[in-house]
């Protein structure tokens, strides 16, 4: 069966290492503080889940659903809030967690949504970062990996709703 992968471009066992060292780092960063570290839906649902076992520290969490692909592979540009915190975030340090980072735009516009609840601080975590594509300037405070300008699936990452369960993140064949 064709997968559409034509590449393995992390394995598994790289992922897990970097998940580790990502977990040890913000457990090391966030020591006496009132973690409160949101996922954004879909993508980072299986890095989160993995990250949070990783942090040796009593936190909260939420989810947050945001979209600007639609059913593309292009940015729209626009953001829209599907689902919001549940949660009050104020004076909270707050961590967003996200599979990835390409042009900025909704990262970026959820950036200061969230600041203008008041949080004590305010993080990002990604597992992927794609600056070459950045339309807006923003580092992540955590990150796995820079990739480069190639369409990635697996480890969450999907295309119209496929292949996230891939424990591997893999480079889509061009269609």
């Amino acid at each position: 069966m064709d997968t559409g992968i034509t590449r393995v471009l992390l394995p598994e066992e790289k992922i897990r290492q970097k998940v580790q060292e990502l977990g040890h780092c913000i457990t090391r960063d966030y020591q006496n503080k009132d973690l409160f570290v949101i996922g954004i839906l879909k993508g980072s649902i299986i890095f989160m889940s993995d990250l949070v076992r990783a942090i040796s520290l009593p936190m909260q969490m939420d989810f947050m659903a945001v979209s600007s692909y639609g059913s593309s592979t292009q940015t729209s540009g626009v953001v829209r809030i599907l689902k919001d915190l549940e949660a009050d975030i104020i004076s909270k340090d707050v961590l967003i967690v996200e599979d990835i980072i390409d042009t900025g735009l909704t990262l970026s516009y959820l950036k200061e949504n969230l600041l203008s609840r008041n949080p004590a601080s305010l993080k990002i975590c990604t597992f992927l970062d794609k600056p070459s594509r950045r339309r807006v300037p923003l580092v992540p405070d955590y990150n796995g990996y820079e990739l480069p300008d190639e369409f990635v699936v697996g480890y969450g990452l999907d295309c119209n709703g496929n292949y996230r369960n891939l424990p591997y993140l893999g480079v889509l064949k061009s269609t």
